[in-house]
């Protein structure tokens, strides 16, 4: 007989009814979203890459320009780094599900150029039940919060990284999370705080990897 799995992780923050199915039934689904009016601008939904058996998840904000251009979440510079620091923590990260709380790149123009703008309150609590239902198909034993987005999400609208860097959470029977920095965050900032700020992404990606492994 298999082994049941454990009831599914849970947000924070109320979601509702969550979309049930494969996960190749609720990216088809989460294609056709109109939620909110974030789809009207943007190229196409980033959902969530990874194995349905993935043990850890990352839940980045919001896809930025390159991810909403290639449709995969985590493919720009962003991505590039936090690559870097998985593979710096024995994480491999093609064996991880990475997502966003968002599922639309939200954006002003300056000029030619699309620059990223934060998803409104209400544009965040649209995307949850995709989410939700992301981490009931999966049900990783780790998830990792990049970005204060994500963590509020996962841990409630009172938690502060600056505070709780770091700390693990219980999200459920079997899976724990911890919040830490987006790596966009990182790369906005300049030395020694865009230093520190990688010390500490890489120090809880090191204890996530050392989470899974026990």
């Amino acid at each position: 007989m298999a082994a049941r799995k454990p009831p599914a992780p849970v947000l924070a923050k109320p979601v509702g009814e969550v979309p049930a199915g494969s996960l190749a039934t609720l990216r088809r689904e989460a294609r056709g979203c109109r939620r909110c009016p974030l789809w009207r601008h943007a190229t196409q939904t980033v959902f969530g890459e990874g194995p349905a058996s993935a043990a850890m998840m990352l839940v980045g904000e919001q896809p930025g320009s390159h991810e909403d251009l290639q449709g995969e979440p985590f493919v720009g510079p962003a991505g590039t780094l936090l690559r870097t620091l998985l593979e710096e923590a024995g994480i491999d990260a093609s064996a991880l599900y990475l997502t966003n709380t968002v599922k639309h790149f939200k954006y002003e123009m300056r000029g030619k150029a699309r620059l990223h703008k934060r998803a409104n309150a209400s544009e965040q609590e649209a995307c949850r039940p995709w989410l939700a239902a992301e981490l009931a198909r999966v049900r990783p034993r780790v998830v990792v919060a990049l970005g204060a987005m994500a963590a509020q999400t996962l841990f409630g609208g009172g938690f502060r990284l600056t505070r709780e860097h770091g700390r693990w959470h219980d999200l459920g029977p079997g899976t724990r999370g911890l919040a830490t920095w987006h790596p966009s965050a990182i790369l906005r900032m300049r030395d020694p705080d865009r230093g520190a700020a990688r010390a500490q992404l890489a120090a809880a990606l090191a204890s996530a990897a050392r989470r899974l492994a026990s």
